[in-house]
C-alpha cells in the first residue's frame, strides 16, 4: 500500500525554518512533496535557509516573487492548485500567516483535500495586519490545527473552533534548542565586532514600517541616538525605502547596516545583544527562547506570552517611546516553557499519520 502524501508549502525566511523542524518527522510518516511559493527568492532571504538548514531542494518552485496583496496571492493560488491537480495529495500542510499560507489553504480546500494549518489560533486582533486576516481566514479552512500555546487553543474556542485542536508547541523552539553552538555564536560575533550584552540588534521588514519613509525614519533616527553599537539586519524592501528617502546617509558608524543575515547568525546575534529590536513575530519569540529582552516596533502582538512575562514591550514607530524602551530594556520576571518542550515536529507528524491513517 502506497504512502499517504502530503504537500508542504513555504514560502518564505519563517516558513522555512518550521519546516525544517517539522519535514524530517513527516517524512517518516508520509511522501511529502515540497513546494516553494518564492515569496522570498534571493539568497540571503532564501538560499542561505536552505543551505544552513539542510533543507532539500523544493520539488515545485513557483517563484511568485513580490507584489500586491492580490496579486501575489493569485499566483499563489493557481500555482497550488496545479500542484494539487498533479501530485494530488492527501493532505496540504502550510505554516503561519502569509500569503502563501492562505492561497494554499484556499486552493487545498476548493480541491477537498483537507489543510493542515502549523501556528494556529494565533491573534494579534489588528485586522489592519495582512497576517491577522491570512491566519484568521485559515484557521477557518483547517482541519488539523496546530497550535504553538495554550493561548492559541483558547482563542480557537473563543471563535468556536475546537475539531481537529491539537496544543503541539511551537516548532521555532525545537530548532532553537538544536542550532546554537559555542562556535556559531563566536563567529557571528567575531564577524560583526560586537561583545555579548554590548550591543542592539535591530530588523524591520513589515510594510507599516518599512514602507512608510516617516516611521523609518523615527526608527532610524533612534538606532542612530545609541550610545552602543547597532547591527541592524535589513530587509530588501526596508533598504528600498531607505536609499529612495536618503536615510542612510550621515549614520554614525555605530549603526552597522548589513544585508539579512542566516538563521544561525541570527540566533547568535538575538542571544548575544542586551537587547533586540524588531517588528518580526519570530524574532520576538527567539528573544524570549533566549533570554533577551525585546522592543517590538508595534503596538499588536500576537505572541502575547512575550509580552505577559515581561520579556517584551510593544512600542509603535515613536522616536522618543523607542529611545526609553531600547534604554529601560531588561530580562523579564519569570520565564516558563509556554512554547513547549522542544518537540513540536514529532507531534505534528504523529497527529497527520494519525489522521491520514498511518498512525
Amino acid at each position: 500500500m502506497a504512502s499517504p502524501t502530503v504537500l508542504t508549502v513555504v514560502g518564505n525566511r519563517p516558513q522555512y525554518i518550521k519546516c525544517a523542524a517539522v519535514s524530517p518527522h513527516l517524512r517518516a510518516v508520509a511522501d511529502e512533496v515540497l513546494l516553494d511559493t518564492g515569496q522570498h527568492y534571493d539568497h540571503e532571504l532564501a538560499g542561505v535557509f536552505y543551505e544552513q538548514l539542510e533543507l532539500r531542494k523544493p520539488d515545485i518552485a513557483l517563484g511568485v516573487g513580490s507584489g500586491s496583496h492580490a496579486e501575489q496571492t493569485g499566483r499563489i493560488l493557481v500555482g497550488v492548485e496545479r500542484a494539487i491537480a498533479e501530485r494530488r495529495p492527501d493532505l496540504v500542510l502550510v505554516y503561519g500567516d502569509t500569503n502563501s499560507t492562505l492561497a494554499a489553504g484556499l486552493a487545498a480546500v476548493k480541491l477537498h483535500v483537507p489543510v493542515a494549518h502549523v501556528e494556529a489560533g494565533l491573534r494579534s486582533y489588528d485586522r489592519r495586519m495582512p497576517e491577522e486576516v491570512n491566519r484568521v481566514l485559515t484557521d477557518r479552512l483547517a482541519a488539523l490545527l496546530f497550535c504553538p500555546t495554550t493561548t492559541a487553543v483558547v482563542n480557537l474556542e473563543a471563535e468556536g473552533i475546537t475539531d481537529g485542536v491539537h496544543m503541539v508547541g511551537d516548532v521555532m523552539y525545537d530548532l532553537a534548542l538544536m542550532a546554537l553552538t559555542p562556535e556559531v555564536e563566536g563567529t557571528a560575533l567575531s564577524r560583526f565586532e560586537v561583545e555579548p550584552g554590548a550591543y542592539i540588534f535591530a530588523t524591520v521588514h513589515r510594510p507599516a514600517n518599512a514602507d512608510d519613509p516617516e516611521r523609518l525614519q523615527a526608527i532610524v533616527r533612534t538606532l542612530a541616538q545609541s550610545s552602543e553599537p547597532v547591527v541592524f539586519a535589513v530587509h530588501p524592501r526596508t533598504r528600498r525605502t531607505l536609499e529612495s528617502a536618503d536615510l542612510l546617509a550621515g549614520l554614525p558608524e555605530s549603526v552597522r547596516v548589513v544585508p539579512p543575515v542566516g538563521y544561525f547568525e541570527s540566533l547568535a546575534l538575538v542571544r548575544n545583544a542586551r537587547v533586540v529590536a524588531t517588528d518580526s513575530g519570530g524574532m520576538q519569540k527567539e528573544a524570549f527562547f533566549l533570554d533577551t529582552p525585546c522592543v517590538t516596533m508595534r503596538d499588536t502582538t500576537e505572541w502575547v506570552e512575550t509580552v505577559e512575562y515581561g520579556w517584551n514591550v510593544l512600542v509603535d514607530a515613536d522616536g522618543s517611546a523607542l529611545s526609553a524602551a531600547l534604554a529601560a530594556a531588561e530580562p523579564g520576571r519569570e520565564h516558563p516553557d509556554c512554547y513547549g518542550d522542544g518537540r513540536a515536529g514529532e507531534r505534528i507528524a504523529a497527529v497527520v499519520a494519525g489522521h491520514l491513517g498511518e498512525g
